[in-house]
């Protein structure tokens, strides 16, 4: 039976204009999307899943114009919000933002932007009334004039899903695509590559111990007589800043000028313990290093998705920081230099267990604000919390902004010397332009860092100081080519930072690590100060001292095997 349709000539016009139009956004889609991947694995890994899916639609809808316009425009809404992601937050749109970051604060955020709400407004309205028009131009399917057009119809669906399946396969053609790090899916220019293999980081994975372990090494020696000292001394204050993007620049072999050298990495009669610490990102990241300090955990433990610490794994971590300084009679206070919304800023503290919270519209702080203006809110928060607490001691975090990168401001708005290639000759033009700038807001923190010592120790009362980097600086992965000059035993070169902790008006008990894991730095804080630690900081206290400050990298399995079936297997710190 023949099953061609004839349609009048002014619809045969419409329909070939549907289908020139709708091969036309499909062919521009995948020149300025998928071809334009980072690696050419990554083109070919992209662009056969985009054809895939032109032919699934195509399958689905039995419309050839549809399916193609449908399948550029879909792909084409997901380019636009991952560059607009990129442009404002610096992180690629990733498959695990459907499920956080699609809230009402995300939409509030947005609203701040003009051209986010343009963008937005403008997809919801085109893209519909697009697909609308492509569908009604097309007055003929494609395999209407085949005797079963739904058998064909499967077949060709079940190939594209076929080959759909076989391309996100992790051990199929593209595995190595699928084999990249999460990290460097955060920071690489692959925007669809990245969202499509960020599938796997949607879920939790809990970390592996053998459960038998535990009971291997004693976790609880010391436990007891932890805080025995707090009844004899004071509780001090403990005032932790997060430093954005900073590290000691004497690490880089080539930066000998006097410019490197600044007094906040130095240490003095006051100080506890400094010096190079080990953190878990690089570039970015900075929620991550925050997650590390106030838990004594690294978000790497639990997979991909430990990225998203603040969304998955604020609300199931049992044992933290802020819960355990207010067990010991403490206010627990965070200053945070974004709006609160940002990255569930507000609502993660909230679960790590801190009482107060002011986010960045309520002081006065955002992207431009300087170490300066943030010590001026500190000195504001500080008192009004002071009398709040009502003779309680008091926990202070909070954490700068303004080493957050791009470093790329021209020399011509640096102040001298700062407005020249300091290391012409040793660096490249790149490389100079970015450690100027680095180095001109590094001598902006240092003297910012100097007042808030200044501040505390005239107060005369107990007052503990840590402040550290969250992570290096990327210079746009310039920084990676820098020769760096570290002890050895240093896995990564670009996870090194730095931590000092001083005490004012406080029993001077001083320790030493070569390097000093993150992951290590709120126990220290807990013991430096005499305070009682409840049973995770015991042992997270106990295999620092065992494997001389490293964490991650501690070398010993079995030491390794045991603590996290305590910590997980006996202590339950991840809620289930």
């Amino acid at each position: 039976m023949n099953m061609t349709v004839r349609l009048p000539g002014e619809w045969r016009h419409a329909q070939r204009w549907a289908t020139a139009g709708a091969v036309f956004v499909f062919i521009a889609v995948l020149a300025f999307g998928p071809l334009i991947e980072h690696s050419l694995l990554e083109r070919a890994f992209t662009a056969a899943l985009y054809l895939a899916l032109g032919l699934l639609l195509v399958a689905l809808s039995g419309r050839f114009a549809f399916g193609l316009a449908a399948a550029g425009l879909l792909t084409l809404v997901l380019e636009v919000a991952a560059h607009l992601k990129y442009k404002y937050l610096t992180t690629p749109l990733l498959a695990p933002d459907l499920v956080y970051m699609i809230n009402a604060d995300t939409l509030r955020t947005m609203s701040r932007y003009p051209l986010l709400v343009g963008a937005a407004s403008a997809a919801a309205l085109c893209v519909p009334l697009l697909l609308w028009l492509a569908w009604r131009m097309e007055r003929v399917p494609p395999f209407a004039h085949r005797r079963r057009p739904w058998l064909t119809r499967a077949l060709l669906a079940a190939f594209a899903l076929l080959a759909a399946g076989e391309a996100m396969s992790t051990t199929g053609p593209f595995a190595e695509a699928h084999a990249k790090g999460m990290w460097l899916a955060m920071t690489d220019a692959s925007l669809i590559t990245d969202f499509l293999i960020s599938f796997r980081a949607t879920s939790v994975r809990a970390p592996a111990y053998p459960p038998q372990a535990a009971d291997a090494y004693d976790w609880k020696r010391g436990d007891a007589d932890a805080g025995a000292g707090a009844a004899l001394h004071p509780r001090p204050d403990i005032v932790a800043v997060l430093e954005e993007s900073t590290f000691d620049p004497r690490i880089l072999a080539a930066c000998t000028l006097r410019l490197c050298d600044r007094r906040m990495f130095h240490s003095d009669r006051r100080t506890l313990a400094h010096g190079l610490m080990v953190v878990h990102t690089w570039g970015g990241g900075t929620w991550t290093s925050e997650f590390s300090f106030l838990t004594g955990l690294s978000h790497e433990e639990f997979g991909p998705a430990g990225l998203y610490a603040p969304f998955n794994l604020a609300p199931r971590i049992r044992y933290t920081l802020p819960r355990v300084l207010r067990a010991n009679g403490y206010r627990t206070v965070a200053i945070y230099p974004t709006d609160g919304d940002f990255l569930n800023g507000r609502n993660a503290y909230a679960e790590y267990g801190f009482d107060a919270f002011y986010g960045g519209e309520q002081v006065g702080l955002g992207w431009e604000s300087t170490d300066a203006d943030l010590l001026r809110v500190f000195a504001r928060v500080y008192a009004e919390e002071k009398a709040k607490a009502n003779g309680q001691p008091l926990f202070l975090f909070m954490l700068t902004l303004h080493q957050h990168g791009p470093h790329m401001t021209p020399y011509a708005k640096l102040r001298a010397p700062y407005d020249r290639p300091l290391f012409a000759g040793r660096m490249d033009d790149w490389q100079n332009l970015n450690l100027a700038n680095y180095l001109e807001r590094l001598d902006q923190s240092d003297r910012a860092m100097a007042r808030l010592e200044d501040m505390l120790r005239a107060s005369g009362k107990p007052v503990l100081l840590v402040h550290f980097g969250d992570h290096q600086p990327s210079f746009d992965g310039a920084i990676n080519g820098i020769a760096k000059r570290l002890p050895s035993g240093i896995a990564d070169p670009s996870r090194v930072t730095y931590y000092m902790l001083k005490g004012f008006a406080t029993p001077l008990r001083r320790y030493d690590y070569p390097v000093l894991d993150l992951a290590y730095l709120g126990g220290l804080v807990l013991d430096a100060a005499e305070l009682h630690k409840d049973a995770f900081f015991t042992a997270n206290a106990l295999l620092r001292e065992r494997c001389r400050g490293r964490y991650l990298d501690c070398g010993q399995r079995a030491l390794a095997d045991s603590y996290r079936a305590d910590v997980f297997g006996q202590l339950k710190d991840l809620d289930e």
